[in-house]
């Protein structure tokens, strides 16, 4: 698929998702980003501002299979990856498929249910595939988790660990919208809901296409220096316990890729790298105690970083 395409192809699938989530093209794009780098996205925003939403449009837009996950205390392994039941009429064991075998899986309110139920979603986004009673059966493709998180709401939940924070390439919010928008979103869904009449702009094969055209895309060894510049001032800030790993490196690089291909270039710039840096590092880091105390977040050293970084 030639650049040009392929950016087209990401408006098509932006707009589309647009009917739905009104007025919050730049988290569309960031979703879009996450899907072409074949990543996976943490929503954290507050109660009923378009979250699930979110993920169900951008699976109809692709013709994918959308499946939600309410994550709960008594949530267990087996009710997210599925489970083998013998069944009688055949004498053996035949497995169900649980939730996440779909091409875009919801995970909402991630936190709420136990670590050990995190980590069968987190291992499935990982391998991309499920070992069960030892056979190991392959995850759809594409495949991508969307989890949220509500940030206001802490008791009963159990926050992820930043090792399995780092599992996620990007994380953002919504917000709210503006009153205009917010009026916009009232008068279309008082009859029904804009994403039940959503048709699909592109296939999962033209997915694939995406995530190769954007693969292609060129990196300069300038550009290369410049990541690894932000990424090594995570490591050496007073402000923060645990900087950005390799893993950041490399989520940085291919989102920029992502990035520049919806913009319709075969080359990554700075300009590519700053715009997705808060996104695709901030929750890779940690504040010290005494940093967090004075409100500082990673996203906002992020930023300072970026003010100080020199870019090529």
């Amino acid at each position: 698929m030639q650049v040009t395409e392929a950016a087209a192809l990401a408006a098509r699938i932006a707009d589309n998702v647009e009917r739905v989530i009104v007025g919050k093209r730049e988290a569309i794009e960031r979703a879009l980003v996450a899907m072409i780098a074949g990543g996976h996205v943490l929503l954290e925003d507050v109660p009923g501002v378009g979250k699930t939403m979110l993920a169900r449009s951008l699976a109809a837009s692709i013709g994918g299979q959308f499946r939600r996950i309410q994550f709960t205390p008594d949530l267990l392994p087996s009710d997210v990856t599925g489970v083998s039941i013998f069944d009688q009429k055949q004498g053996e064991f035949v497995f169900r498929r649980g939730p996440v075998f779909a091409n875009i899986t919801l995970a909402d309110e991630i936190n709420r249910a136990s670590p050990r139920t995190q980590s069968a979603l987190l291992e499935a986004m990982e391998e991309r595939q499920v070992t069960v009673d030892g056979i190991t059966h392959k995850l759809p493709s594409p495949f991508m988790v969307i989890a949220t998180e509500n940030p206001i709401e802490y008791e009963g939940v159990y926050p992820l660990p930043e090792s399995q924070l780092d599992r996620f390439l990007l994380r953002f919010s919504l917000g709210y919208p503006q009153r205009d928008q917010e009026r916009e979103i009232i008068r279309a869904q008082l009859i029904e809901h804009p994403v039940t009449t959503l048709e699909p702009v592109a296939e999962a094969e033209d997915v694939a296409e995406l995530q190769q055209t954007a693969a292609r895309c060129h990196v300069s060894e300038e550009v290369y220096g410049y990541v690894l510049d932000l990424v090594e001032a995570t490591r050496a800030s007073e402000d923060l316990y645990l900087g950005a790993g390799p893993r950041g490196s490399l989520a940085l690089v291919r989102c920029a890729q992502a990035l520049a291909t919806i913009d319709g270039r075969d080359f990554v710039g700075p300009d590519d790298v700053k715009s997705i840096a808060a996104a695709a590092l901030a929750h890779r880091l940690l504040p010290r105690p005494e940093a967090r105390v004075a409100g500082v977040t990673g996203a906002a050293i992020v930023e300072q970083l970026l003010d100080s970084v020199p870019a090529p």
